[in-house]
């Protein structure tokens, strides 16, 4: 068999441990396609449509923290994926995004489907670019994995025309991209400083992002809290992506609220914020001048980006270096640096805030206990109902932020901080995918998706990918017929018909639509329930027998009350 420019990307992707290639075909990748039979190193995953093709391969790069590797059609099919490209841009996820180009012996007469890919695909990756020449190849493969992979990782994009895909590549080398470590110590003045700052401060606090976890360094920042005795906060749920603190942690604080005066108001007892792994910040709607993070609060910002230290808000001491290292050299050095009376005022601190933490989580409970009579159900009860069967391994996606209400870290009901992915970057149509994604990547782990009604209408035919290749993921639709967070939003924003309760455009009625036919059309056993004990054990033993994709749609309130 000729070794082709096609062969010759699958060899190299193959040789640098790619196992998947997510893809939907189009003519200009047919060359791709074909060089894919016969071989058995990559698996090639068909999605219908882009938008559940580039989640599937943005939620098994999170997931794996391995390469996701997208083959899309030219300039239709990019175009159809810039949604879920803009979500992996803000999250970070390393993709490699690549796309069929016309020949180009036909690029002067403008082509049928050509495009400028390059060009729209730049302001949301790391690296675009077109190959021109064969040989350019694999340097370019192999600087685009690098760059991937590299934090701060993200996406990168390689326009492949279809006459080098189809070039005799023999003689070319092929060796495959390898990633340098980056596990890049923070510099030692800079820990010294933030330790002095920290064992000093009177009553500090700690605001962490989805790097945390995507550092690995969940440990490190468990044990620097349990030292300094501070309270731990996630950033605000438009932002918070993955987990970074154990919920059921006592000194967890849980998510800062979502506008800025209120940030301000949960943050302002404390004089020192310790940040990490976080963009600090990125507000999602304008309600004031105020800054979100108090004036008078001196900040230690640690991050292995150095665009995002001191980006919006000044800071006392910035440590630049790889979070996991970092963190954990910080913990020894607040160890070698705090007296014996700042020792004892951390052990104070902590021993209150666990119990702060306890009366929250009663109180939560307590009020979504008098919901439970409500039909349809309510988001809390909802959520609390299947807080009590989740298994201790379950990864969840959640793309149902009206009903979710990070509820599942408020009531302590994660077990593990890898399992659990929101979105960063609110693009919809993300989460059904992202969750096949995530399976794939975990096979042996039960995978629960809570999905809205209206977001999974930008994604649905993912569960088609799901039964052709037992994806045997366990989604449950909170059905409530609307776009609910733009009502929400429009009444928070004060607007004078959504004061008066009137929306247009944001009810998914006349006709609603029948999510378990639809289900069941792609392939995927599907049913309604309507009652929270019910679904808590049908969801409970999906997770448990993990044998097919199964998905249950659930009537919620329609109110604008929200999740408790």
């Amino acid at each position: 068999m000729a070794m082709t420019g096609a062969h010759a990307l699958l060899q190299m992707l193959a040789d640098a441990g790619v196992e998947y290639l997510f893809g939907n075909p189009g003519t200009t990748e047919l060359p791709i396609s074909d060089a894919l039979i016969g071989q058995s190193r990559i698996c090639y995953i068909l999605g219908l449509q882009e938008v559940p093709v580039m989640s599937m391969a943005d939620g098994y790069a999170m997931a794996s923290g391995k390469l996701g590797v997208v083959n899309l059609h030219i300039s239709c099919g990019l175009g159809n994926a810039m949604g879920m490209l803009y979500n992996a841009f803000r999250e970070g996820t390393p993709l490699l995004v690549t796309a069929g180009q016309q020949d180009r012996r036909l690029k002067f007469q403008e082509p049928i489907l050509g495009g400028d890919m390059v060009a729209v695909a730049r302001p949301w990756t790391k690296w675009s670019v077109e190959v021109e020449r064969l040989e350019d190849l694999p340097s370019a493969l192999r600087r685009a994995v690098q760059l991937a992979l590299t934090p701060p990782t993200g996406p990168v994009f390689l326009s492949l025309p279809m006459d080098l895909q189809m070039a005799d590549a023999s003689g070319l080398d092929l060796t495959p991209p390898r990633v340098v470590s980056h596990r890049v110590r923070p510099p030692l003045d800079a820990l010294r400083s933030a330790a002095d700052v920290l064992a000093t401060a009177k009553n500090p606090a700690i605001l962490i992002g989805s790097r945390i976890q995507e550092a690995d360094a969940v440990a490190e920042l468990v044990a620097v809290a349990e030292r300094l005795g501070a309270p731990v906060y996630s950033e605000p749920g438009h932002a918070h992506g993955r987990l970074g603190f154990p919920p059921d942690h006592p000194l967890y604080g849980q998510t800062v609220p979502l506008w800025a005066p209120d940030i301000a108001k949960r943050l302002a007892e404390f004089d020192v914020l310790l940040v990490g792994g976080l963009d600090l910040l990125r507000e999602y709607v304008y309600h004031g001048p105020q800054p979100a993070i108090p004036r008078h609060a001196r900040l230690i910002h640690f991050d292995q980006n150095p665009y995002q230290i001191g980006k919006n808000y000044p800071v006392e001491v910035g440590v630049l270096g790889d979070l996991k290292t970092g963190l954990a050299e910080l913990d020894t050095t607040l160890a070698a640096t705090m007296s014996a009376d700042q020792i004892q005022r951390a052990q104070t601190r902590g021993a209150a805030r666990r119990q702060t933490h306890r009366g929250v989580q009663a109180k939560l409970r307590d009020q979504i206990a008098t919901q439970r009579g409500e039909r349809p159900m309510m988001p809390g009860v909802l959520m609390e109902s299947l807080s009590r069967v989740l298994p201790a391994n379950v990864a969840v996606v959640e793309e149902a932020v009206t009903t979710t209400g990070s509820l599942f870290q408020r009531l302590g009901a994660l077990k593990n901080t890898s399992g659990y992915f929101a979105h960063r970057g609110w693009a919809l149509g993300w989460g059904l995918g992202c969750a096949l994604g995530v399976k794939l990547a975990w096979p042996d782990r039960p995978v629960l998706a809570l999905i809205g009604d209206g977001a999974s209408m930008y994604g649905i035919q993912a569960l088609w990918s799901a039964a052709h290749h037992k994806l045997n993921a366990t989604i449950v639709i909170c059905n409530n017929a609307q776009y609910q967070i733009l009502k929400a939003g429009a009444a928070g924003l004060g607007l004078p018909a959504a004061q008066r309760g009137q929306f247009e455009g944001m009810d998914l009625t006349g006709p609603e639509i029948d999510m378990v036919q639809l289900a069941q059309s792609l392939g995927v056993e599907a049913e309604r329930v309507r009652e929270p004990d019910e679904l808590a054990e049908k969801v409970s033993t999906s997770l448990q027998n993990q044998d097919r994709p199964r998905l249950f749609d659930v009537p919620i309130q329609r109110s604008l009350a929200g999740p408790g």
